[in-house]
């Protein structure tokens, strides 16, 4: 297997509206993060992804961009970004763009353009469509609820937009539209950045004459069925590898709804025509409903250790892994599969930490922050959330209470709520009116206070870290094998690594409970060493009682 600097690395999501706000307006900003980049270093990380700092005019909160290679007002300019960038690397720690080319805002140049006429020579830059009998093209709906088609009074047509309606999806079948793209990825590689993170590119090539796809009962055609890993998307990725990323030492990583493991073989194939690795969303999609994300469904651990070691089994020494329970469009996974308790943070951190693969650590991750008690859906930012409200209750489909109770569960703003860096007010993320609520638990839950106690969540995650990246160990769980043991236990998640001469055991409770449990007689070992565990004087015997919560990784 091959060895690189991305296959060892930890990488930490920012979400920059989020993360620390310098000049007091309620919203964070490029000086916010970079004086907390010490923070990032302690706690071990050496990569930042870095959501979209881009222009937009922020009806997506960023992933609607107007200006690829400026800066939006409220998180600062170029500058900032150039010193932030600098100060980064000082510290050692390498930046990874959010690459968002799906689409752009409406308000971007190009699509001013495209939509001015018909004739204009940037129409062709994105997707329009005639009526079809007086109605939209197809039934494809948006992700964010409604139809994905907009009509253009100006020009008497309708545009693709499998978003927002102010993110008018790109024609990546025009050669100039790609030109275009590669030649600003190019702009910012050479600025000296590390690498991209690609916003839903597993959709950028359609299927042939966008058909009708499948409602799954819902009010329209879900569009992931119509542009997910389409017929010239590999195409497009090698093109886009030998003219731009080839070219430098970077880390890609693309985010690919709907993929499957044949098709995530070729995205980040071993022989790197492509990328380096896939965003996949099987195991975020084990609490799903029957028509959409919004219940209260629990994720089923038997099918979330299936899920996770198919991913481990069938890629290794193929593709690569990226290791992600957190991000900007998940919920909490310490109130999803956990109980919001430390304990329950510091057994799923373990969970994920000793797989082989890249693991991914969200902000606030480290410190067990917590889903959010938003009440009524005024308190709500996120458009998903909000539109999917309106959308179901007004149609008759859900009663406003009920779903309400899901959104609170499943809503991307759990992510989204202010980092908690302290007990003062605004959790010290702002001086001001912060754009959305403080998680009221900050005065518990916050960086100052775990990072004073060495039994908090934060020193946990930053032995794991520290484990994965310093240690004699490093080896075995970046590269070793991965072999699941006791597939069908209800409640622990178990499985070795091994690596030439050294073999790990992982063994968690995800359970609340006291809970039996024997390591299978495949499993021996003459002497053991621990190394790492959320209990006190934890030893290693066949048969054990484990408490709640418990996890523990041993060196035998």
């Amino acid at each position: 297997m091959t060895k690189t600097w991305w296959k060892e690395s930890v990488v930490y999501q920012i979400y920059p509206r989020s993360f620390c706000d310098s000049n007091g307006d309620g919203i964070g900003d490029l000086k916010g993060i970079r004086s907390k980049l010490d923070y990032l270093k302690e706690l071990g990380i050496n990569v930042i992804w870095l959501s979209p700092v881009y222009k937009s005019p922020n009806d997506d909160n960023g992933y609607d961009i107007s200006d690829y290679q400026d800066i939006m007002t409220e998180f600062g300019t170029m500058k900032d970004f150039d010193e932030f960038l600098e100060a980064a690397h000082a510290r050692g720690i390498r930046i990874v763009m959010d690459l968002v080319v799906n689409h752009t805002s409406d308000e971007h140049p190009w699509f001013i353009e495209s939509r001015s006429s018909r004739e204009n020579p940037k129409r062709d830059y994105y997707i329009w469509r005639e009526a079809v009998d007086g109605h939209e093209p197809n039934n494809w709906g948006s992700s964010f609820s409604g139809s994905a088609w907009q009509w253009d009074e100006e020009t008497q047509m309708y545009y693709l937009h499998c978003f927002s309606k102010k993110q008018p999806d790109l024609n990546w079948e025009n050669p100039e539209v790609r030109d275009e793209v590669f030649s600003m990825m190019d702009w910012w590689c050479k600025k000296g950045i590390d690498g991209f993170r690609m916003d839903v590119i597993s959709m950028i090539s359609k299927k042939e004459g966008l058909p009708d796809v499948p409602t799954d009962g819902g009010l329209y055609g879900n569009c992931m069925y119509g542009t997910c890993n389409g017929p010239h998307v590999h195409e497009y990725l090698q093109e886009m590898n030998q003219r731009v990323l080839s070219r430098y030492d970077l880390m890609t990583v693309g985010e690919c709804a709907g993929v499957t493991i044949e098709e995530a073989k070729k995205y980040a194939n071993a022989e790197n025509t492509e990328l380096n690795m896939v965003f996949q969303f099987e195991h975020t999609s084990l609490d799903a409903g029957p028509a959409d994300k919004w219940c209260r469904k629990r994720i089923s651990l038997p099918e979330l250790k299936e899920n996770l070691t198919k991913w481990e089994k069938e890629l290794e020494g193929v593709a690569w892994n990226s290791l992600y329970f957190c991000n900007h469009d998940q919920p909490r996974i310490v109130s999803r599969l956990g109980d919001d308790s430390p304990q329950s943070a510091k057994c799923i951190g373990t969970i994920l930490h000793m797989m082989q693969g890249t693991p991914y650590v969200y902000q606030g991750e480290e410190l067990g922050m917590t889903n959010c008690p938003f009440g009524p859906i005024e308190n709500y930012r996120d458009l998903e959330s909000i539109n999917a409200y309106h959308e179901l209750t007004e149609a008759g489909l859900r009663q406003p209470e009920e779903l309400l109770e899901c959104i609170a569960y499943k809503s991307r703003d759990n992510a989204r709520t202010p980092m908690q860096w302290n007990d003062t007010e605004n959790a010290g993320f702002t001086r001001g009116t912060p754009w959305i609520m403080v998680n009221p638990n900050y005065t518990e839950i916050n960086a100052e206070k775990e990072m004073a106690d060495p039994d908090s969540v934060f020193h946990y995650y930053r032995k794991l870290i520290a484990l994965r990246r310093f240690s004699e160990w490093s080896e075995v769980i970046v590269y070793g094998n991965y072999q699941l043991l006791a597939p069908e236990d209800p409640y622990v998640f178990a499985y070795t690594r091994e690596y030439r001469e050294q073999k790990l055991l992982v063994i968690c409770n995800v359970s609340e409970k006291e809970t039996p449990f024997e390591i299978p007689g495949s499993v021996s070992w003459k002497k053991e060493e621990r190394l790492i565990g959320n209990y006190e004087n934890q030893t290693l015997t066949r048969k054990m009682e484990m408490k709640p919560w418990e996890a523990m990784v041993w060196s035998i």
